[in-house]
């Protein structure tokens, strides 16, 4: 892929790697989908790179890894970005290595473009198919709407992917990937901190449900041992 060799910053790492870096950080892992054609190369180089590349061979689906810096925190940052998906008889046209992605993910970004009416539809449906894969619903989701630069050929107004996003529950950016890095990292930076949250508040969970609140047996019997002690220095007493 001829990204890869223009970008040599971005190292390539094999899918379903560990949860920690070489290095020890933690890992977040974010899946990008959506249809064809929408800049979803284009994003995600833009993000770990902050630079823009107009031109790009049709994607295999690449796996990306950068360590980056979240309020204070180093953390690995893995993007997998997938082919493009298209709708068949009124269902998504799914294939494994985009559901093996999504399975894979701590968190997704749904990408469409404001000039394909088309990629906007998709949405629905990419979400619908990963809550089916899942059904927990704690996979924090964003949709993006890019090329928002090319106002004369737009087909999909801001408010129209504001107002799906709202209705499914998930963060709405509408970005220009070709001349705005600051809206690309909002994006990430907001899935980012939402993973974070999750992985701090979900430990505390799983601690408090397996260690339960300890009961007082140890001082009922240190009761039952002072009354114990005190009838026999009561018959001490006595009988002297």
């Amino acid at each position: 892929m001829r990204l890869i060799q223009n970008m040599c910053t971005i190292a390539e790492y094999p899918l379903g790697s560990g949860e920690c870096s070489a290095s020890g950080n933690r890992v977040i892992k974010i899946a990008v989908v959506g249809g064809s054609g929408v800049g979803k190369t284009a994003l995600v180089v833009r993000f770990l790179t902050k630079r823009f590349i107009g031109d790009y061979e049709r994607n295999a689906g690449n796996l990306y890894s950068r360590q980056v810096q979240i309020d204070g925190e180093t953390l690995a940052i893995q993007v997998q970005d997938t082919p493009g998906v298209q709708i068949s008889e009124h269902s998504l046209d799914c294939n494994e290595q985009l559901t093996s992605s999504l399975r894979w993910a701590d968190a997704v970004v749904i990408v469409f473009s404001v000039t394909d009416c088309k990629s906007y539809e998709l949405i629905s449906h990419l979400h619908q198919h990963i809550r089916q894969l899942h059904p927990e619903n704690r996979l924090p989701i964003v949709i993006v709407a890019n090329k928002a630069d090319l106002l004369h050929v737009k087909q999909v107004e801001p408010q129209h992917g504001l107002q799906l996003a709202n209705m499914l529950g998930c963060t709405f950016y509408e970005v220009s990937v070709s001349e705005n890095y600051n809206d690309v990292y909002n994006a990430f930076h907001v899935l980012c901190k939402e993973i974070s949250k999750q992985a701090i508040s979900t430990p505390e969970k799983r601690k408090t449900s397996l260690i339960p609140r300890p009961k007082s047996p140890n001082m009922q019997d240190l009761k039952r041992r002072f009354k114990q002690a005190l009838s026999a220095k009561v018959r001490t007493v006595t009988s002297i």
